[in-house]
């Protein structure tokens, strides 16, 4: 008695395996220039290494502050207040840095790419169509739609292949089209935009106050020596070279991130960016958006931050390879290194001569001037022919002075030679 035993179960898991697509994390397959970590959850521009360069200029003066200046203040202060003084920066110093990376680390707003670009809708009027043909479609460059009762132009994005919401722009650094784009700031290595501006001004306003903290206290400590030991201002910074290296520091950094500070209270105040307002887009024009103080910074830090347009973590399908190109009724691979295609120009060297003669492999001789008054020739090197499946040849009539260079790829194309 004969028994049929059924299939195998990897033979027929190997075929749905071939059907079945592979399914990656959205992070994955994503085509800008962003940098993630831990599985998506965390989103950095390209320049991700300057979040750790903002990080020890942030954390380097506070250590210096607490070893030298902070540590020494603990005893100078009744009831334990000089033990705030510590706290309070390593308190604060913590604060900062984690509204760094709530900055970088988040979606500041990305508008996801079109798989296709939207459909034409406008007839493309430089292109004259004649009788029996179609009329070419084309996308226009530039919509206009109304905002708050204003006329507001916006824009196509080739790389997007979509049209961007209004105040929307692309980055070139992260090449991601950003709702709200203020700027990409390299300190944070991040655009700024619509879900993490909030965060950008909050930490730059602290940093401004953790400067004028570490400042002033390194001036209480110096004071202090000052009276302490009956000596000169100039004798007590002497003797604490590190408040004097502080004092510069911060005195330099409050420069910086103060008038960033006071440049987004402005911007805030009238409901601009950094990049309108680079831009003048409202000197000649009233804006649109301007809802007067209160009513600016109340959708600055009292509305909700909505929510992420992306799922980094979602499975998505990976995109199919392409297909194969067919050429003279065959199949080739288009994983085959591609021959450069300057390669026939390359090996085909102008060759002057004093005849007005050129003069090929197999003898034959074809009689051409040039514009110039000069004679020239093209030679085809011997090395030509030996490339695996190329074949050229060289046909010239005998009518005329004119030829043809016929050129064959599984099959024969015949290009003009002048």
């Amino acid at each position: 008695m004969h028994v049929v035993h059924p299939p195998k179960l990897s033979d027929t898991a190997g075929d749905d395996d071939d059907d079945t697509p592979e399914l990656l994390r959205t992070y994955q397959t994503w085509k800008g220039s962003n940098i993630f970590f831990l599985g998506g959850r965390f989103i950095f521009g390209p320049d991700i290494g300057s979040v750790f360069l903002s990080v020890c200029l942030i954390v380097a003066p506070v250590a210096v502050f607490c070893a030298f200046v902070a540590r020494k203040l603990i005893d100078d202060f009744a009831h334990n207040l000089g033990v705030l003084i510590m706290a309070v920066v390593i308190v604060f110093t913590f604060y900062v840095i984690i509204l760094l990376l709530m900055t970088s680390g988040r979606d500041p707003g990305i508008i996801p790419r079109n798989a296709h670009p939207p459909q034409p809708e406008t007839t493309d009027q430089g292109i004259e169509v004649g009788p029996g043909h179609t009329p070419q479609l084309r996308l226009p460059r530039v919509k206009e739609v109304i905002v708050n009762g204003m006329t507001v132009k916006v824009k196509y994005c080739d790389t997007c292949m979509l049209y961007r919401p209004p105040r929307c722009s692309h980055c070139s650094i992260c090449d991601n089209c950003v709702e709200r784009f203020d700027h990409h700031c390299p300190w944070v290595g991040q655009c700024i935009g619509r879900r993490n501006y909030r965060f950008f001004f909050m930490f730059v306003s602290s940093a401004t106050l953790l400067c004028v903290y570490v400042f002033s206290f390194c001036w209480v400590y110096v004071i202090r020596i000052m009276h302490g030991e009956n000596t000169s201002i100039w004798r007590a910074l002497i003797k604490t070279p590190a408040s004097i290296v502080l004092i510069i520091y911060t005195f330099l950094s409050v420069w910086f991130v103060g008038g960033l500070t006071i440049f987004h209270l402005y911007l805030i105040s009238t409901n601009q960016t950094t990049y309108e307002n680079f831009r003048y887009r409202y000197d000649r024009t009233e804006n649109p958006y301007n809802r007067g103080i209160f009513g600016n910074f109340k959708e600055v830090f009292w509305t909700s931050i909505p929510a992420s347009k992306n799922n980094f973590r979602a499975l998505v399908p990976r995109e199919p390879k392409p297909p194969p190109r067919v050429t003279s009724g065959s199949f080739v691979n288009s994983n085959i290194e591609k021959v450069p295609s300057d390669v026939e120009t390359s090996n085909m060297k102008p060759v002057w001569k004093n005849e007005a003669t050129a003069r090929d492999d197999s003898g034959t001789v074809g009689r051409r001037r040039s514009s110039l008054g000069r004679s020239e020739s093209w030679e085809l090197q011997s090395d030509i022919a030996s490339l695996t499946g190329i074949e050229y040849s060289d046909r010239f009539s005998r009518g005329g002075s004119s030829g043809s260079l016929g050129v064959s790829l599984g099959g024969s194309v015949d290009v003009p030679v002048k």
